[in-house]
Order: C-alpha cells, then structure tokens, then sequence
C-alpha cells in the first residue's frame, strides 16, 4: 500500500533480519504440517492392529522434537519480526517528535496537544501492530495456507477442492470490507485524539475546576467525548464484528464437507483412516490462516488509518525556514559576537487565521548597549513584535535587521543563540530547579549561581531543602507566579546573549524584587540591547527610548521625560501608577 513508503527504509534497515525472522516463521509452519502425518501413520497402524509400545513411543518422540523445535524457531521468528516493529515503533516516534519540533509557533496555535499526544501514542501503536503481527499473519496467510492446500491435495485432490469451496466468498468479503474498516478506523483515531485532548485539559486545569466546584460539569464534558468515541468504536465494531464471525462460519462449512464427504470416502476405503483424521488436521491449520486473513485486513487497514494521520503531520512543512539561496555564512559573525543593534523597517504582520493587521509599519532602532521599552494598551501587539526578532513568528512585511543583516539571512541557531527571551507566561519543566535554568545542558555552578543572583532568584533557590536541586513539579506548581518568572530570567541570562528581549518581566513580582530585577537590568544594558514590554511603567521609565504601540501602530515615541510631558497615553498611565503607588 502506498501509506507504507513511510516505514520502507526501516524496512530496508533491517531486511536481514526480517528475511531470518521470516524463514524461522516459514520453519515453524513447515514443521506444523508434519505433525498430521505422524498422527496418520499412527492412526493406521492403529487402526490394521501393526503397531506396539515401541512404535507408539517413537511416534510420540517424534512430536515432541518437532514441538521443541519449534519453540526454538518461534522465539527466533518473535524476537527478528516483532523486535523489528518495536524498533520502527521507536524510529517512527523519534521521526515524528523530531518534525514536530521543527514546525513553526502558528502550527501549535491551530493544533491540539492531546491531538498530537494521541499520534505519538495510539497512532504509532497501531502501525506498530500492522508491521509486526501483520507480518506474521500474512506470511502465515500465505506460506502456512498453501502448503496446507497441498498437503490436502496429497491425501485426495477432489475433496481438497470440496473443502475450499467457500474460499472465493472469504475473499471477496475480505476486499469489501477492508475500504470500510479504513473509513471507520479513521474516523476512531480523529475521536480517541478528541478524548485524549479533553482528558489532558481536564487535568491540567484541575485547580481551577476544583476552585470553581466544576467537577461535575468537567465529567459530563468528558463523558461527552468519550460517549462519542464509543459510538464510533461500534460503528467499526459492525464491520469486524461481522468480519471474524463469517470467517469462523465459512470454516465450519469447509469442515462440515470434509466430515461429510471425507467419511464416506474412508467408508468405502478411498481412503485411510489415518488420512482422514490428517485431512481433519490440515483443516484445522487451514483455519488460522483464513483467520489470519481477516486480522491481517484488519490490522493493515488500522495500520494504514494510522500513517495516514502520521503523514499529515509530516508533510506539513514548518513555515519558518532557512533559505538556502539568501543564507550567509555566518560563522565568523558568531565568533566575533553580535553587537545586537536591532532595526525595524516598515514591518507589518498578521497571523494567517486572521486577516486583520497585528503590527503595521513599525519603524525603530536600538543601538548596542541601549534598552527599549515598549508599552501599549492590552492586545496593542507588543509580545508579537518581540516574537518577530527570534522568528517565532515571520513578519508579513518589511525587514528586521541585526547588526544591519536581515535576521532572514542567518541561520535559525546562529539567529537565536544570540538572543535571550523571556515570555509574558513564564513555562516551567516538572524536573528541578537546575534543569529549568540550564535547559538539560551542562554548565558551570558559577554560571548559575551568577544568572540566579542576576535575576533575583540566588536567596529565594538557597532557602529551599534542596537548592537547586529542589523538584518543582509540573508547570512549578511549587513556586509563585514572581519566583517562575524569576527562574525563567536566569534561564535567559545564563549564555549572557547579546540581546534580551524581556515581555513583562516584572509582572508577577513584588515590588521590592521588582527593583531588584531593574537594578539588574539597568547593569547588563552597558553592554546587551535590551528590549522590554510592560505594563507597569518602572521597568521602562530609565529605557533609553521609548514607544507605545496601539492598535499595531506607534503612536507615541520618545524619553520618559518626553511622553510624561506629551499628557497622552503614556503620561496618563504614568500618573494613575504614581497615585497608586503606596506613600
């Protein structure tokens, strides 16, 4: 099928150990189809009075050899075959984290997390089945099928073909209903990513339902989907439901003639005694490849659902890239450290689900060394322009510029290894406090201890138990809104970047940390550009320049001392935070 070409070089990988695992399977099976024939030699002399203990002993030995080598053949054939899926299941998920990875910060705006979770877990999981079991079925279906046909036919051809009449039904049954199962095993995966994403919100958002006695209301939400995901389950369980049972049926036909026809045919002495109970027994082994036919449509159809949805996320190309045709080399710029002066020429954006202009025709400049400072009312467009600089986000218009380069001709490493950022909602990991500030990367105790002290955070992170060494939880749920906010700026200051662009970085803090974290600020802007958004005034009133954005456009620029005397929006903000500062 063509959904596979996905899992084609794993395959390819590891063809050495697949054929080995697949002559095993083909061992076992062949090893199967000796056992009725020892059966009827055993039968027969039984049955003419031509055998003794010692004979009844070897055929009896027999058997078990076989059904010990078999065992031997059968752990080989599991651990090659379905070793194999696990190592796909393991290169699939890596593939898919890794692409993900790369899509750009509008994606995530229109996709759920529990959608992806759900990829990542039952998706993965059911190309994972396909691969492995839906290996073994098939070559069952296949080599164990044929070569039981075969030994049918030895015993006597024509009741051989009695025997398969109902054959030709299993499979147009089979080719019927697999594009069902497809549709329906679609339609399962898109509702299991909607329970998944509903439990995940549910959980993450506990506090507040408990805090709000919404409990009740939560369950019946989730009741909700999962209500619908049964639904859809039994849509699909009318099709396999069905499938399985008429497999089992047109089998017991096939053995209801082989009872009928194959006694008459041992009454009259067309055949043995002994080759009727071994037609009997390769029935039997006929049946689990006609049931194998079914599991493997089953499986690959599940399969084929799964890479599907897989494929989607993988051909969705990110929409920030590195153009290979306007990328400089930028190493020797690296290695002689940007001086961060920033420029804005004529930039506009707007986010592609929305027409509406975010920013439109913003024009500034920051020298090295200098801070910026940025307010606006909310939704003014300030935390998009500093996630503009980075390339979280491309603008739809104009040019940003550092050290008079556009940012669109380095490299997206080079481009933000040089820039420090710290968000409006400060995201914390569930390890410990370490972790958090240096990101999994090794780095100094003094470094760390120079970026906490720089953030304010030194005194706070020394009076825990463990130091920096103390487990936050989830989101750090153990900390304060100030003290997240806090770690996150040491997380920022750790590699001393060039650039700082800090959104609201003093808006979960006290005032006394507060101006901490300014006194900080102001001592790093001798030789950093820093750019800072905010709503309180304090952290941009010693800025070097300074601008108000509303409605995505500048409408006012200048010193503090400037705007306070413009009496427009900055100064009438200026003045109501003056009056509720305490005396």
């Amino acid at each position: 099928m063509k959904s596979f070409r996905l899992i084609q070089p794993y395959f390819y990988q590891r063809r050495h150990l697949i054929i080995a695992g697949i002559i095993c399977l083909m061992g076992v099976d062949t090893l199967q189809l000796f056992i009725p024939r020892i059966i009827k030699w055993a039968v027969d002399d039984l049955t003419s009075l031509k055998i003794d203990i010692r004979q009844l002993s070897i055929y009896a030995g027999e058997i078990i050899c076989i059904a010990v080598l078999m065992a031997a053949l059968r752990f080989v054939w599991r651990r090659f075959l379905i070793g194999t899926s696990r190592v796909i299941e393991r290169e699939l998920r890596n593939k898919l984290f890794s692409h993900i990875q790369t899509l750009s910060a509008g994606y995530f705006d229109q996709t759920k997390t529990g959608d992806l979770m759900a990829h990542a877990t039952n998706d993965i999981n059911n190309i994972r089945m396909a691969v492995g079991m839906g290996m073994v079925a098939l070559t069952d279906a296949v080599f164990l099928g044929s070569a039981a046909i075969c030994f049918m036919a030895y015993i006597n051809i024509k009741l051989t073909l009695f025997a398969l009449i109902p054959m030709p039904v299993i499979v147009w049954f089979t080719r019927s209903f697999g594009k069902k199962m497809h549709r329906r095993y679609t339609n399962v995966q898109a509702t299991f990513s909607e329970l998944t994403e509903s439990v995940r919100e549910s959980f993450s958002g506990i506090r507040i339902v408990k805090a709000f006695n919404r409990e009740k209301s939560e369950t019946d939400r989730v009741a909700a989907v999962s209500e619908k995901y049964i639904q859809e389950n039994l849509k699909l369980v009318k099709i396999t439901g069905s499938f399985f049972p008429m497999m089992i049926l047109f089998t017991n036909i096939s053995l209801t003639i082989v009872i009928y026809l194959g006694g008459r045919q041992t009454i009259t002495t067309t055949i043995t005694p002994g080759d009727f109970v071994a037609f009997i027994s390769y029935l039997n082994l006929l049946t689990w490849p006609m049931m194998a036919m079914g599991w493997v449509t089953n499986l690959i159809q599940r399969g084929s659902a799964s890479i599907d949805r897989i494929n989607k996320i993988l051909h969705t190309p990110p929409e920030i890239i590195e153009n290979p045709e306007i990328i400089i080399n930028t190493d020797a710029a690296v290695k002689k450290q940007i001086t961060g002066e920033v420029q804005f020429r004529n930039v506009g954006f707007s986010y592609k689900s929305s027409n509406t202009p975010v920013l439109s025709d913003i024009n500034f400049n920051v020298c090295p060394g200098s801070v910026l400072g940025i307010i606006g009312p909310q939704g003014s467009g300030k935390t998009t322009l500093l996630q503009l600089i980075p390339r979280i986000y491309d603008i739809s218009s104009g040019s940003i510029m550092i050290d008079n380069l556009d940012i669109k001709k380095f490299k997206l490493n080079d481009l933000r290894k040089n820039i420090g950022f710290v968000s409006q909602e400060p995201f914390l990991f569930s390890g410990s406090i370490r972790d958090n500030i240096t990101f999994g990367e090794t780095i100094a105790e003094e470094k760390i201890i120079q970026a906490t002290k720089a953030a304010a955070m030194y005194e706070t992170i020394t009076g825990f138990a463990d130091g920096l060494e103390t487990i936050i939880g989830e989101k750090g749920v153990i900390l304060s809104g100030g003290q997240k906010q806090r770690i996150v700026l040491s997380r920022a200051l750790i590699h001393n970047p060039p650039v700082l662009l800090l959104d609201d970085p003093i808006g979960q803090v006290d005032t006394q940390t507060a101006a901490a974290i300014i006194r900080t600020i102001r001592f790093l802007s001798r030789n950093k550009t820093i750019i800072i958004v905010s709503h309180r005034l304090s952290a941009v009133g010693f800025a070097d320049h300074i601008i108000v954005l509303d409605a995505g456009r500048i409408t006012e620029s200048g010193s503090h001392e400037t705007l306070v005397a413009s009496n427009n929006y900055y100064a009438k903000s200026y003045f109501i935070q003056r009056a509720e500062q305490p005396e």
